[in-house]
């Protein structure tokens, strides 16, 4: 009982990040107990428990039949008898578990699976130096004020981050920092007024297209008159010391969303009416809410260069996120948390090695990578139905785990540093049936970001919705990269949530009271067309192209024997939604509503 009391307790939503479970409770007409920043639950209820239902006992007999299948036949495809397994055994390396080879060939994560114990070196690394440098920093020091913490925090971090991108990036640390004071000239010089967010994002969306036009601008190509012919000269020697990532551009990504942020929340304090954060503290006793901390402009000297500068490249966080706006991450330097505990820094840090061990489990027994990127050579040939929708189905989980892995480190180095970045995935990519809750849970901190600068400046769900998601996923689509399949996959993206929209309006479960069971097995059927497309667009935007989705669909499709196993298939997706719904049903049953 102490063993599945700790698991539980290491699996729950309060250890992945607290903002799930509780909500910082600001005091109005009759401060009580409560308004000293205690956290209370949501006040949210669920309908009466279905898990003991015969109804539910039928899912989990088909359940219980059906998962362990979708193992087995892509295991079957993923050893050395398949008649199959030359065609893309060049691509698998040697493994370390039970004598299998491993499918290390993702690009993307095979960068981050060879490098991970240099990560977490430097993760131990910057936490030594941290402490190393505040004990020296406040020796002497009989208390320290929040004015005092956020200046001493911010020095450590701007001459961290400078040795940490000169390591990353070499010389081209420069033409980081030349974009940077470009971008905070913009916001100094018009402030307040309409131009400052007008010429904010055309300099960054422009620096995306220029990023990519000049391939991170050459210094060979920059100073021609110090080259000395082909390949010499000090501009190309300048290029030759491009560090341990010479491609800076490609981080610039991430980079871009914090200048915004800082434009934009300096912007915005021009025109907030409200108290300052100092007066929201002192009613609440210290504490105040995420809500507050994010949409309360900072001081008017917070926003100086050096605090830009430690922000828009605070080390934990440059390379992949999760994001944090400028307001937020000034309040939490000179405010540490009460939420931040070592006890949950290393809950934290275990989940995340299960990850990683549950990544490298997969990569061993399921060549589904390498699968698909030899379909040209055949390796998809004479593979059922069954086995080609799981070569599609386990790509997606390799890019969710792919992605989680980083995620979760850099917001793990970030809690172990003090400062707590908002939770990037919130659920399995297999526990999503809602279109529009997906985009909530998957890259949280990007979704919550687009929202507060670019969906609701937009008109958000009151003026043209449609447009503004159109306008949204096209952003989301030219940020991640300039590709027309990328573009494809955000126009998918809108398309698809068209039919969830609709049918909300259709079908409102105000209409059903009194039938909710017939309500609840229509939104089953909804879930179903809704979880198809979800892995359709990401498919074509991540893992196999629009080509390689045709070519999946015709094979899934392509017999009497492929329409049989869909609408198989579609059975197993109807019961799962169902499992689903429950399980937000129970969270709500326990106060938490994650809208997703």
């Amino acid at each position: 009982m102490l063993l599945l009391s700790l698991l539980k307790d290491l699996f729950s939503l309060n250890a992945l990040d607290t903002r799930l479970t509780t909500i910082s409770i600001r005091p109005r007409q009759n401060p009580g107990p409560s308004s000293n920043g205690t956290r209370r639950p949501r006040e949210v209820t669920g309908t009466p428990s279905k898990w003991n239902s015969i109804e539910f006992y039928s899912y989990y007999f088909l359940l219980f039949i059906v998962v362990p299948l979708m193992f087995k036949v892509t295991y079957d495809i993923s050893t050395e008898d398949h008649p199959n397994y030359k065609k893309y055994e060049q691509l698998l390396s040697k493994g370390w578990l039970f004598g299998r080879k491993v499918d290390n060939s993702d690009n993307q994560y095979e960068n981050v699976r060879d490098n991970l114990p240099i990560l977490f070196a430097v993760l131990f690394l910057h936490a030594g130096l941290r402490r190393a440098f505040d004990k020296l920093y406040l020796w002497g020091t009989s208390q320290e004020t929040a004015d005092q913490r956020l200046s001493r925090r911010v020095n450590f971090d701007l001459l961290f981050s400078f040795i940490f991108l000169a390591f990353l990036h070499g010389l081209s640390i420069f033409k980081l920092l030349f974009i940077l004071t470009i971008n905070y000239v913009i916001a100094m010089k018009y402030a307040g007024t309409i131009a400052n967010p007008i010429l904010t994002w055309t300099f960054n969306i422009g620096m995306l297209f220029l990023n990519e036009m000049f391939q991170g601008y050459r210094y060979a190509h920059m100073l021609p008159w110090l080259a000395a012919g082909e390949g010499g000269g000090f501009g190309h020697a300048m290029d030759e010391l491009g560090g341990f990532m010479p491609r800076w551009e490609i981080h610039f990504n991430i980079t871009m969303l914090r200048l915004i942020s800082f434009n934009m929340d300096y912007y915005w304090s021009h025109h907030y009416e409200g108290g300052s954060v100092m007066e929201k503290r002192h009613l609440e006793g210290g504490a105040i809410s995420e809500r507050d901390r994010i949409e309360t402009p900072c001081k008017k000297e917070d926003y100086s260069f050096f605090n830009y500068l430690s922000y828009s490249l605070y080390s934990p966080l440059y390379l992949a996120g999760p994001i944090i706006t400028f307001n937020d991450f000034i309040d939490q330097l000179r405010h540490s948390l009460p939420t931040n505990s070592l006890s949950r820094t290393v809950r934290y840090g275990i989940r995340l090695l299960v990850s990683i061990f549950t990544m490298e489990v997969i990569l061993h027994y399921m060549y589904v990578v390498a699968i698909s990127k030899t379909k040209d050579r055949g390796s998809w040939e004479g593979d059922t139905p069954f086995q080609l929708s799981m070569i599609g189905f386990f790509n997606l989980h390799i890019i969710w785990l792919k992605l989680l892995i980083p995620w979760r480190f850099f917001r793990l180095w970030s809690l172990v540093d003090n400062v707590d970045p908002p939770e990037n995935m919130l659920r399995c990519m297999s526990d999503n049936y809602s279109a529009t809750g997906f985009w909530r849970s998957w890259h949280r901190s990007f979704n919550r970001w687009i929202i507060r600068y670019i969906y609701v400046p937009l008109g958000g769900n009151k003026k043209f919705p449609i447009l503004n998601m159109l306008a949204v996923f096209t952003f989301v689509a030219l940020w991640h990269d300039i590709s027309l399949r990328l573009l494809a996959w955000g126009w998918l993206v809108t398309l698809f949530v068209l039919p969830e929209f609709i049918g909300q309006k259709l079908f409102p479960a105000r209409k059903f009271e009194g039938r909710e069971t017939l309500y609840r097995h229509l939104r089953a059927v909804g879930a179903v067309g809704n979880i198809l497309m979800m892995m359709a667009a990401n498919l074509v935007g991540f893992a196999i192209g629009l080509d390689g989705l045709k070519v999946l669909i015709s094979g899934i499709l392509g017999g009497y024997d492929g329409v049989f196993y869909f609408l198989g298939a579609c059975t197993a997706l109807f019961v799962a939604a169902h499992i689903m719904f429950e399980h937000r049903e129970d969270e709500k049953r326990r106060g938490i509503d994650l809208k997703c």
